[in-house]
């Protein structure tokens, strides 16, 4: 079932390039989960014609199954290089072993994301605190868990 599965479904996102995938699994039970993102977002419609394009092509009548499909949460951590490029210039949340930094996604390389934030620090010289800018690079193999920061106004 899961080599099928992945078939099926490479052949819808061939049809949708704007779309990837970041989950599939496929329970003992056989409930099919496909989660999806895309570098302009995830619509319902595309939900809806990826997962006909898997469900049309199974046999129910062979082996029974459940499929959701659905697209990436907004508070879910990013996973792939292709989700942070598509975050540039947004708030991001970045926790590595040793600290987490809140700052704006300026770049998104192959290797490594940069953030940059403003902080309070004393002044080199007196008394009182300045605003400087700050800056960091991060690799995507230090990274525990990124998260787009998500504002109301």
């Amino acid at each position: 079932m899961q080599k099928k599965v992945e078939k099926l479904l490479d052949e819808a996102l061939s049809q949708k390039p704007e779309l990837f995938l970041i989950d599939l699994s496929i329970s003992e039970a056989n409930q099919i989960r496909v989660i999806l993102d895309g570098d302009n977002g995830v619509s319902v419609q595309d939900c809806m014609d990826v997962s006909r394009a898997i469900e049309h092509n199974l046999d129910r009548e062979e082996q029974d199954f459940s499929l959701e499909v659905l697209s990436a949460g907004v508070s879910e951590p990013l996973k792939m290089v292709r989700q942070y490029k598509k975050n540039i210039g947004r708030k991001l949340q970045v926790k590595t072993e040793g600290e987490t930094i809140e700052g704006e996604l300026t770049e998104a390389t192959e290797d490594a994301v940069t953030l940059h934030w403003k902080a309070r620090e004393p002044k080199p010289v007196g008394k009182g605190k300045v605003t400087v800018q700050k800056e960091a690079t991060v690799s995507y193999n230090d990274i525990v868990e990124a998260k787009v920061m998500i504002k109301f106004n």
